[in-house]
């Protein structure tokens, strides 16, 4: 994973001192829970599709999360008031109890942060997420022209996108609900050197924009990057050991997102707590070997290309604290009469 042929970052991605993260001690900050492999949309780069990959298919019967395995869990993160980031191999919104099953969430008091592709967040389901004070809405964009979101984000339809994101920030504003809204961007060859118009177009429309990187995944084809300089250094320790975990539709736990595919298999939070696993001994060993610039050793590291892509500091909840200065600002204008429905 030698970073030695390209330039370093701009910005700086490493903290003064590796190990867990402040918070973390006891559960994880963020619980990945993906409540959908099903979707509606064919985008080019989701390791997902069918056409990059056959893992859908090893959820037959389990595309959709079960009500009460998704309560377990949010009652658990809920004691610790954990972000639950609701995610997964397809859609979120295509299951058919999703705004209830976050409205309830954050009744135990489980943070929520929620990745959705914007075509089924209608104004109905958008109210009742902003009036539970949903965390984060983050929609996946990748454009900022209907045609090139035609071909990134094959299958779903621009105007849509464009009504129901400015509708939620529209709803946000007047409500002065606390949810932040974002949208990201994976830097792929498809918005090579353009990045900086698409983000602009969507800074203007929202409280911030994450910028992606290309991931493959072992499954994409790298060579689709439109910047694939990394964040991280060799052996520089992962950070997501320290701070996160992964639970698929049938409560399975993964180490991280990088194993889509569910290799590590640490134990069903069904039948266990999701603090057992984070507190066990496999997790020790990940962050013992990665502190001990060890990482490497492990074969799903050994085998991960995008470790290189992580940040330990320009990250989710970097995202979310420039999400929060912009959302304040946007809400003090509307109350002083600069801006509403």
């Amino acid at each position: 994973m030698s970073a030695s042929a390209h330039p370093k970052p701009a910005v700086q991605h490493l903290p003064e001192q590796f190990g867990i993260k402040e918070g973390a001690e006891e559960f994880p900050l963020m619980v990945v829970l993906a409540v959908a492999y099903a979707c509606n949309a064919l985008c080019p780069h989701c390791p997902y599709t069918p056409t990059n990959s056959s893992i859908r298919k090893n959820y037959k019967g389990a595309m959709l999360i079960e009500p009460g395995l998704f309560r377990k869990i949010a009652d658990e993160c809920g004691t610790y008031r954990s972000l639950i980031r609701l995610t997964g191999g397809g859609e979120p919104f295509l299951h058919p109890r999703m705004t209830e099953l976050i409205e309830y969430a954050k009744s135990v008091g489980a943070r929520i942060g929620v990745i959705n592709n914007g075509s089924l967040l209608t104004p109905a389901r958008a109210d009742r997420v902003l009036a539970c004070g949903t965390d984060m809405i983050e929609f996946s964009v990748d454009a900022a022209d209907p045609e090139t979101y035609a071909v990134v984000r094959k299958g779903l339809k621009w105007e849509t996108l464009l009504r129901h994101v400015e509708y939620a920030m529209r709803r946000r504003d007047a409500t002065a609900s606390p949810t932040r809204i974002v949208v990201s961007v994976v830097n792929q060859k498809a918005i090579e050197g353009r990045i900086d118009e698409v983000t602009a177009f969507w800074k203007a429309r929202v409280d911030n924009v994450i910028v992606r990187k290309y991931l493959t995944w072992s499954v994409n084809d790298p060579g689709r990057s439109a910047d694939p300089s990394p964040y991280l250094e060799e052996d520089t320790p992962c950070p997501f050991v320290f701070e996160r975990l992964n639970i698929d539709t049938r409560g399975r736990v993964m180490v991280c997102g990088y194993d889509i595919a569910g290799k590590t298999d640490l134990g069903n939070v069904a039948e266990r707590t999701i603090r057992s696993v984070w507190q066990g001994e496999v997790f020790e060993y990940y962050r013992s070997q990665h502190l001990a610039g060890k990482g490497g050793d492990i074969p799903l590291c050994r085998g991960c290309p995008d470790w290189k892509y992580r940040s330990w500091t320009h990250n989710y909840w970097k995202v979310m604290e420039n999400a929060e200065v912009s959302r304040r600002n946007r809400i003090v204008e509307v109350v002083s009469g600069g801006g509403g429905e």
